[in-house]
């Protein structure tokens, strides 16, 4: 009767020790994604300053909009999307491709393109 009592005992203590396991595991997950997500996010009072390495108010109100999405499911790119929406593209420090940055995107390789049609110009002409 008493191993029984014991073996009751023990089970209750695993399964309590796991739910508090999981549910700092689940809170550490949250973490590092606001983290990697605020890393990639300007703060708009400071100069050039990533969100997560800002202490400006604006930066804290935007870790807690962030940190809560997170909490309701949203994923990384509908927090992005809304920030935008709310704040600007600004505030992405890599801007969403899409067809109004399709030129910013694309410029580069057009650059070089010509770039290369005027070299193998230059030296088919001497």
């Amino acid at each position: 009767m008493k191993l029984n009592h014991y073996c009751k005992i023990n089970l209750l203590i695993k399964l309590v020790f796991i739910f508090f396991v999981s549910n700092t595991y689940a809170n550490q997950m949250i973490d590092d994604k606001v983290k990697k997500l605020t890393l990639e996010l300007r703060c708009m009072t400071c100069q050039n300053q990533s969100v997560y390495d800002s202490d400006a108010e604006f930066s804290k109100d935007i870790k807690k909009i962030v940190k809560s999405k997170f909490e309701e499911g949203k994923s990384e790119r509908e927090i992005k999307d809304f920030l935008a929406q709310r704040y600007g593209e600004y505030i992405l420090f890599k801007p969403l491709l899409n067809y109004k940055n399709m030129f910013l995107w694309a410029f580069p390789f057009i650059l070089l393109a010509f770039s290369l049609f005027f070299i193998v110009f230059k030296v088919r002409k001497k």
